[in-house]
């Protein structure tokens, strides 16, 4: 019997490697940075997480990760895109990025230095600095005004887009 324990023992820690080795190739391919994921909008992992909301700005949203870094004290959010990469991220990406830097920072108390864009053929990171904020700030403002004025307008043409729209029940220029 003792002949055999080991052998066993070197198969469960060759076996343990090998599991460990695929599992960080994996987390490396899936484009998050190193660290514990605490928030999930994907439903793969468990329940979606409720929306991050800053009632001040009537700013609200959903980033499909929230990462602690190993440091334990900073917070990365990261959005999947499902295409491929552009040669430069469109503004509505980045924005949309700096919009849950801007929220973690006001529900968790935690300014993030950058947030990541993860497209399925690269990751790109996206530093969230006091002039991007700044661009955001002004960028709401402005969509706040042409909400008031009623000037909102559709900027699109792809009805599969205005058919998710969560503004689609009360559009008058829906597709």
């Amino acid at each position: 019997m003792s002949g055999l324990l080991v052998p066993l023992a070197l198969l469960l820690l060759l076996t343990a490697g090998v599991v460990f080795w695929l599992a960080q190739r994996q987390r490396r391919a899936s484009g998050l940075p190193d660290g514990r994921v605490t928030y999930s909008d994907t439903g793969l992992w468990n329940k979606v997480e409720r929306p991050l909301y800053d009632p001040i700005a009537g700013l609200t949203g959903r980033p499909d990760y929230l990462v602690e870094l190993d440091d334990g004290q900073t917070l990365v959010p990261v959005e999947v895109k499902s295409g491929r990469a552009p040669a430069a991220p469109h503004d509505s990406h980045v924005f949309q990025l700096a919009a849950y830097c801007w929220l973690v920072e006001r529900t968790e108390g935690i300014r993030p230095p950058y947030g990541i864009l993860r497209y399925r053929d690269r990751t790109l990171t996206i530093d969230y600095t006091p002039a991007l904020e700044q661009e955001l700030e002004l960028l709401l403002n402005e969509i706040r005004q042409h909400d008031k004025r009623g000037e909102v307008d559709r900027s699109h043409h792809e009805a599969a887009r205005c058919a998710r729209c969560g503004y689609r029940d009360i559009c008058n220029q829906r597709l």
